[in-house]
Parts: C-alpha cells; sequence; structure tokens
C-alpha cells in the first residue's frame, strides 16, 4: 500500500475541494451530489485506465528512478491540469474562435454551452486519439516478440511486420473508412484529425530515432571514461520516453474527459474526478513496475494492447 499512501492523501483533499465547491452551488444536497459525482468519475477513470497503466509500465520498467519520479510528479500535473482542465479549454477556444478567458467563464457559470461545444468537436478528438492508440496498438502486434498469446493470429501478423511502415498503412486505411462513415460535415475534420495523431507518432518515433546515435556515443562514452556524453544521451533519451508517456496518456484520456460530460456539466467536479483517477493509474504504474508484475503475468501486456485495440 506505501505506492498509495500519496494518493490517499491528495484524494481526500480533492474531496474537500468537491464537498466545498458542491456546498458553495447548493448547500448540503449539492455538497452530497457533488461528493457522488466526483467519486463516480473517480472510480471509472481508475475502471477505465487500467490498460494504461498496464501499457506504461511497460515503458517505464527500464527507465532509472529519477525518470520514474519525474513521471509521478511532472507528469501528474500535466495528466491533472494539462489534460483534464486546460486541454478541453483549449480545443473549444480554437475550435469556436473565442478567447480563453471567455471558455473559461464558460466552463464555471455556464457549463451546458460548454460541454454542448466540446461536444460538437467529439468525433475530430477520437480520432486523434484513437489513432495515436491504434499505431500503438499495431505496432505491438506486428513487432517481432518472444511471447505470443494468440499464437495462430500473432505469429502469423509478426510476418507483416517485416514490411516498412506496415502499421501506418493499416492505420490509414482505418482512418479513411473511418472518416468515411463521419457526418458529411465532419469527414474532413476526422480525416485531418487522425493524420495529425499519426504524425504526432511518427515524430516521436523519429525523435527518438535521432537520439539513438546519441545514445549509443554516450555507451562508447562509458566504455572510454566519458561520462559527461553518456549521461547527455541517457537524459535525451529520458526525455522522449517521457514524452512518448506523455502523450500516450493523454490520448487514453480524451474518452474519459468527454464521457465524464454525460455524467454531468461541471467541469470543477470533472476535474476533480479524473484527477483522482489519474493519481492512481500513475501510482498503479509504478506498482506494476516495481513489483515484476508484467514478467510474472507475461499475457498482461498483450490484454492491454487488445483492449486498446476494441476501444479504438
Amino acid at each position: 500500500m506505501r505506492h498509495f499512501y500519496l494518493d490517499f492523501v491528495l484524494t481526500a483533499i480533492a474531496l474537500m475541494i468537491a464537498a466545498w465547491w458542491g456546498y458553495s452551488h447548493g448547500g448540503i444536497g449539492g455538497m452530497i451530489t457533488t461528493l457522488s459525482i466526483t467519486a463516480i468519475l473517480a472510480v471509472m477513470e481508475i475502471s477505465l485506465s487500467f490498460d494504461n497503466a498496464v501499457v506504461n509500465a511497460s515503458v517505464l520498467k527500464g527507465w532509472d528512478d529519477f525518470w520514474k519520479k519525474i513521471f509521478l510528479t511532472v507528469g501528474v500535473l500535466i495528466a491533472v491540469f494539462g489534460m483534464r482542465l486546460v486541454f478541453p479549454i483549449v480545443i473549444v477556444a480554437v475550435t469556436a474562435d473565442i478567447g480563453m478567458m471567455q471558455v473559461i467563464n464558460l466552463a464555471l457559470y455556464q457549463p451546458a454551452e460548454y460541454s454542448a461545444r466540446l461536444m460538437a468537436h467529439h468525433a475530430e478528438i477520437s480520432a486523434f486519439g484513437g489513432i495515436f492508440l491504434l499505431l500503438v496498438f499495431l505496432n505491438f502486434i506486428f513487432d517481432d516478440k518472444e511471447v505470443h498469446w494468440f499464437k495462430w493470429l500473432e505469429g502469423r501478423l509478426v510476418k507483416l511486420g517485416k514490411v516498412d511502415a506496415i502499421s501506418v498503412f493499416v492505420a490509414l486505411i482505418a482512418l479513411i473508412v473511418a472518416s468515411s462513415w463521419a457526418q458529411a460535415d465532419q469527414s474532413i475534420a476526422v480525416l485531418t484529425a487522425g493524420i495529425w495523431g499519426i504524425l504526432v507518432y511518427l515524430s516521436v518515433q523519429v525523435i527518438s530515432g535521432l537520439l539513438e546515435g546519441d545514445l549509443e556515443e554516450g555507451l562508447d562514452g562509458v566504455n572510454n571514461g566519458s561520462g559527461e556524453a553518456a549521461t547527455s544521451a541517457i537524459m535525451k533519451g529520458g526525455i522522449i520516453g517521457f514524452l512518448y508517456l506523455e502523450v500516450l496518456d493523454a490520448s487514453f484520456s480524451f474518452d474519459g474527459v468527454i464521457g465524464a460530460f454525460a455524467i454531468t456539466n461541471d467541469v470543477v467536479v470533472i476535474m476533480l474526478g479524473l484527477a483522482i483517477g489519474a493519481m492512481f493509474v500513475r501510482s498503479m504504474t509504478i506498482f506494476l513496475v516495481n513489483k515484476g508484475t508484467l514478467d510474472e503475468f507475461i499475457y498482461l501486456e498483450h490484454g492491454a494492447h487488445y483492449a486498446i485495440a476494441k476501444s479504438t
């Protein structure tokens, strides 16, 4: 339980804020309602994000303690405030062509209109996050792994993985099909958002590839007694891994943020509930890494990726 002590403390603080917010807007009844909705959102986020924790753990297990701490501190701030609060506001501001302060006022004082404007762009948001997660799944399933869950299927897909850019090819086909299913006035927006999702995924891969040379030089530096080169390379590699996890977490969080508006229009309650969930998911990731759960349950990572495929 030591992995989750801080989460329980922050959960208590978040629930106190939720209680104050509900009481100030609706008395005792408002406080009870707000606390209930906050708890529901937190449980929903935790239950729906287990696959997120598993995939994060598969990336994080090779990191040192420094980057694990960054993931648990800076990463949580980005996940809580960036994706659960700032990102929806930015989406509404950009798409509705209004100022940030106006959007914040909408979120606080006209939540129904704010929710309607955000929901109007659900298709584009889902296209961006969905295509990114699809690429995560495809690159996993086409990878030449030692362990296969569905051996008959995965063994054949690995052969396709030898074809250059096969995952991007499949993702583009899926995107074109999805955009053809969208409403006529949204098809171009869906296609554009999906292409941006592919570009963001490829950007992380390109930057990672460029830094691999630095990492190899750094390892040579270790052999030659040059510690500075090694430290610089490992730092750069850690930054890229951290950015990848943040984009991955963002892609997972899109549906959670949009889905939360089906329960409540109150952006403060949504942020508090999803923030509690995000903190527990972060700690769950570290728990899986430290306990070596992925090594013990060898098919857990497969299950998480298949869950990602289903959600996309």
